[in-house]
């Protein structure tokens, strides 16, 4: 009976062994930084470093689009109440008496420091 223990044992010694070498070899193809899993996840972190550096590169350029975007915006509804405005005194100007069909036209002169409108035909 001991010898069957002992050929039992070691036959579970020899089998222990073998698994610990194909493991070893499967272990050193995956941390091979050249050709195995070691490379290709050495390769994927480096391209996830890219990519968030080009994320943070192009938030800041959304956020300088954005601003910009904002300020021209403003400028034009500025710019659009003032030409509704000089539009609106345009419709007020009187007819001219002496062609039914002619308008009175403003001309801007400045002079002593201030803004002044005329009326000329």
């Amino acid at each position: 009976m001991e010898l069957i223990a002992d050929i039992l044992l070691g036959a579970g010694a020899i089998g222990a062994g073998v698994y610990c070498l194909v493991l070893s070899r499967r272990l050193k193809a995956f941390n091979a930084l050249e050709g195995g899993m070691g490379g290709a996840i050495a390769v994927l972190s480096a391209q996830v470093d890219d990519m968030t550096k080009a994320l943070a590169t192009a938030r800041g350029a959304a956020g300088d689009s954005a601003a910009s975007l904002k300020e021209m915006t403003e400028r034009a509804e500025t710019a659009a109440v003032k030409l509704e405005l000089m539009l609106a005194t345009l419709h007020d100007l009187p007819e001219a008496p002496d062609a039914p069909g002619r308008r009175m036209r403003v001309v801007r002169r400045r002079g002593r420091g201030e803004d002044r409108l005329e009326v000329a035909e």
